[in-house]
């Protein structure tokens, strides 16, 4: 099946300037820019992660196909164009790109900042750029919209089903401080939550990225089934946060700022 797909790379990919037919996304973050920003009956196959909960545009993924992100999988379908993310490994995009399939690599944006150019750059490269335009237009004005910060900023900690917690240094700190919060989290990077800190200190809030609920989604061994973990979910107010607001880079993430920024002017969630 391989060899088959290799044989003729040329006749597969699309004409220099020509709209892409045959788009294939590799990963559920490629999926949210395809399904936002790419014409429906161009698309060709998500992957199987689409539809799933942490999915923004999981409502606009059904009824379409859906592969494996493997590359003898892909090249059977013939695509003119792959969007990826993470999916398909380190080594997928070389080896597309030398038999002739372009590639579209999203990002891993670490600002609001990075993710708006973030949404034009994919938006125009998938042949929607006014639409990207648009989408990061109304990114600013939602962000210009939210009431300034407190004097003095409450805290939140960021809790995930995995018992993992997001420090300075990556997308959900900036979500927090744009939110009008201060991180609790005092490590930068990604770390299990600090249960020892947890302990004897409290945040103000919790921002819990729960798709379902805690009891559900919360694995058996995770940090976050810890009675000092659930401790803070029982006595301290819960911002409730959709798992797909946060799992990728996109516009999709003004929506946990507008939700946090609530918490922060001290309203209940």
């Amino acid at each position: 099946m391989l060899l088959a797909a290799c044989a003729s790379p040329q006749e597969r990919s699309a004409a220099p300037g020509a709209e892409p037919q045959r788009i294939v996304s590799l990963d559920y973050c490629a999926d949210q820019y395809v399904l936002r920003f790419a014409e429906r009956d161009a698309i060709l196959a998500l992957s199987p992660y689409a539809g799933e909960r942490f999915s923004y545009m999981r409502a606009e993924a059904e009824g379409l196909p859906t592969v494996r992100p493997r590359t003898a999988d892909v090249l059977a379908l013939q695509p003119d164009l792959v969007v990826r993310s993470f999916g398909g490994g380190a080594d997928v995009v070389p080896f597309l790109e030398e038999l002739g399939v372009p590639v579209i690599q999203i990002g891993f944006p670490q600002t609001i900042a990075e993710v708006r150019e973030e949404v034009i750059r994919i938006g125009s490269a998938l042949g929607a750029g006014d639409e990207a335009r648009q989408a990061a237009a109304d990114m600013d004005r939602r962000l210009a919209a939210l009431p300034a910060p407190p004097e003095k900023r409450r805290t939140a900690l960021y809790m995930t089903p995995g018992g993992m917690t997001s420090g300075e240094g990556t997308l959900v700190h900036e979500i927090l401080r744009t939110a009008g919060l201060a991180n609790f989290q005092d490590r930068p990077g990604w770390n299990t939550l600090p249960l020892e800190r947890l302990a004897y200190e409290h945040p103000d809030v919790v921002a819990a990225a729960f798709y379902e609920g805690v009891e559900s989604q919360a694995e058996i061994w995770s940090a976050a089934r810890h009675p000092v973990a659930r401790a803070q979910l029982e006595n301290r107010p819960v911002v409730p946060l959709e798992g797909a607001w946060t799992s990728c880079g996109g516009w999709f993430l003004i929506d946990a700022i507008e939700a946090l920024s609530q918490a922060a002017q001290g309203e209940r969630p």
